[in-house]
């Protein structure tokens, strides 16, 4: 099940970058967060994925969405020029972005890589 997240949620769940300039994840469970935008078909096309993909590693990881019309200022501190834009953020590392609705094996695969470090 994924998390629509506001600015007040982010701040709280993820990174609060009014308070820190590094990045510092405040989660405790890896995510995934899909910057996306109601009229994105693309967005609407990774949507179901990324919830089967959430219920699968339910435990494991948590996943985000970030509504890009609603949040700008959230789209702006990441850059976001492009959706659906998805930002893997492992425990204790930095995050990586991948832009585009990749397929959900190849999403599995950056699960297990980035964000759980199994092969």
């Amino acid at each position: 099940m994924s998390v629509n997240l506001t600015k007040e949620l982010f701040l709280e769940k993820v990174f609060n970058f009014e308070a820190n300039k590094e990045w510092k994840y405040e989660g405790d469970l890896p995510c995934i967060i899909d910057f996306w935008a109601e009229w994105c078909r693309p967005c609407k096309m990774i949507g179901p994925i990324l919830e089967e993909l959430g219920e699968e590693y339910a435990g494991k990881i948590q996943v985000y969405k970030v509504n890009t019309e609603e949040e700008q200022e959230l789209a702006g501190a990441f850059g976001i020029k492009s959706i659906p834009s998805l930002l893997f953020v492992p425990m204790n590392e930095q995050p990586q972005m991948a832009v585009g609705a990749l397929p959900k094996e190849t999403l599995k695969q950056a699960i297990n890589d980035v964000l759980l470090k199994t092969n």
